[in-house]
């Protein structure tokens, strides 16, 4: 004899056979038939029910701790803004108004932060051996010129730009004449 069973969705009676098994979908409205999705209510064990009220006091001790104007307990857990080391915030301060004050700030390639330019480089001739570009008939880049090295403040990655100058340089190079 086949077993009854209610679909919860659309509480059609499906009957099954016990040879085939029970149906995994309610073959009326497609809706799965187990445990997925559904709410039980009813009495929870006393277990369940200690470790509910447990969280509530635990919830009701945290809203105390909000409400009241001496926080000793952040204090003592590390937690809310106390945690942050006044040292810490004065770097940040000082890196965003150093980076507020560049003409470029280029991204981090590996934390995406801002980058605070650390400096220039002057490469000259003893130190560079241009490539010659076959398609422009001469280098891409000629010595002495000057790279902009950048610093991440947060991952210490460095990273380089080549001078604004030489850029332009570069870019009449680059230029077909006509």
């Amino acid at each position: 004899m086949g077993e009854h069973v209610i679909c919860p969705w659309c509480l059609t009676e499906i009957v099954w056979d016990e040879e085939l098994g029970p149906e995994e979908l309610c073959p009326h409205c497609g809706s799965e038939l187990s445990n997925y999705r559904s709410v039980q209510l009813g009495l929870e064990s006393d277990e369940q029910q200690e470790d509910l009220e447990e969280e509530y006091e635990e919830e009701a001790h945290e809203e105390e701790d909000y409400e009241s104007t001496d926080h000793k307990r952040w204090l003592e857990q590390g937690e809310g803004y106390r945690s942050g080391s006044i040292a810490r915030i004065a770097v940040e301060s000082t890196v965003q108004r150093i980076v507020d004050d560049q003409e470029e700030a280029p991204e981090c390639p590996a934390c995406r932060e801002y980058m605070i330019k650390a400096g220039i480089q002057t490469i000259g001739d003893q130190h560079f051996t241009p490539a010659i570009a076959p398609a422009i008939g001469g280098p891409v880049l000629t010595a002495p010129f000057q790279i902009e090295m950048y610093v991440c403040p947060a991952c210490f990655n460095t990273s380089s730009l080549l001078s604004q100058r030489d850029r332009e340089q570069m870019l009449e190079r680059l230029t077909p004449s006509e």
